[in-house]
């Protein structure tokens, strides 16, 4: 791999308004390649295996031409964390006019009852919208089943991974079925994290295919799988600052076919950001556009001494298992 291909390395942390599965800041690692920025920023607790994936990524875009999109402007959903009922409208606030709010629910150290109330809160204070539910795995078969009893009447799209394994999603869908429970499933961790992210829709165990540029390695790498799948496509980001979400909107833009809101107006969640045209949704609509880097917020995000050798460590690392 060329050297030329990473050039002006920044490490940043940004902070987040409010505490998102437990994470309250974001690091990224940013570079420039040969076209243009590009943002590295796997969580911290992830192997240098998967986090390689978010690293060919980020250098995909950062030194490969840009294709003509097939649209110009992408929907996207609000997304609310895991906040207390009076928290909701606050959170919300920052995402402006939206159609679809996607709820987290199964935090840790959370009951049943609070996700039910967070989901109910959310409809009494924006009831013409759609509610997606997003589990990060955290259920059982039986607290999803019991969760979309308890929702039944209230317009949930779908349900994002709402347990952990491919035979527990399909366990779950049998068992929805049965019951006459009519929601989609969506993959998300079933398809980024898996060793075969085709499995789960050869599985028959999703409607929708989650798709995460970073995690899966690039905007082509993405596409292909999508194509593979054949599942509904729906783009989402990873808690990145505009740089990131950027690939994501190239990707959604790229798609033949997206008929859902996507999951990238996360830089609503962020305190501040890194761009100079920060990606914030306008009428529930990001424009794909290339992000130009606000240098002066960069240094402000800089980390210290002992972060930045984490970081370039955990580069030099990842680069040699691409």
């Amino acid at each position: 791999m060329r050297s030329g291909q990473i050039t002006d390395v920044e490490v940043i942390r940004v902070p987040l308004r409010s505490k998102f599965r437990g994470v309250s800041f974001r690091e990224a690692l940013i570079f420039k390649g040969s076209e243009r920025y590009a943002e590295f920023s796997p969580f911290l607790e992830y192997e240098d295996q998967e986090s390689s994936n978010w690293l060919r990524a980020a250098i995909e875009f950062a030194n490969t031409g840009l294709s003509k999109p097939i649209r110009n402007k992408i929907e996207v959903n609000a997304t609310l964390p895991a906040v207390t009922e009076d928290e909701i409208a606050g959170v919300l606030l920052p995402f402006g006019k939206f159609e679809t709010v996607k709820i987290k629910v199964a935090e840790q150290g959370e009951a049943l009852v609070d996700d039910v109330a967070r989901v109910f809160a959310t409809n009494k204070l924006f009831p013409r919208q759609k509610i997606r539910l997003d589990a990060n795995g955290g259920y059982s078969v039986k607290q999803a089943l019991e969760l979309l009893q308890k929702l039944d009447g209230l317009p949930i799209e779908y349900f994002e991974q709402p347990v952990e394994t491919i035979e527990q999603l399909v366990e779950l869908k049998s068992s929805m079925l049965a019951m006459g429970l009519n929601v989609k499933i969506a993959a998300d961790e079933s398809i980024r994290k898996a060793s075969d992210p085709m499995l789960v829709a050869a599985s028959g165990a999703a409607d929708i295919a989650v798709l995460k540029v970073q995690p899966l390695g690039g905007i082509s790498s993405a596409l292909e799988m999508s194509k593979q799948m054949a599942l509904e496509p729906v783009v989402s980001s990873a808690l990145e600052t505009s740089l990131g979400i950027s690939q994501g909107l190239f990707l959604a833009s790229l798609l033949p076919s997206l008929d859902y809101a996507c999951g990238l107006g996360t830089v609503s969640l962020l305190a501040t950001d890194i761009a100079k045209n920060p990606l914030i949704p306008v009428n529930g609509f990001l424009e794909v556009q290339e992000v130009e880097l606000d240098q002066g917020a960069v240094r402000q995000l800089r980390v210290d001494s002992a972060r930045r050798e984490f970081w370039h460590q955990r580069l030099d690392r990842c680069l040699n298992l691409l």
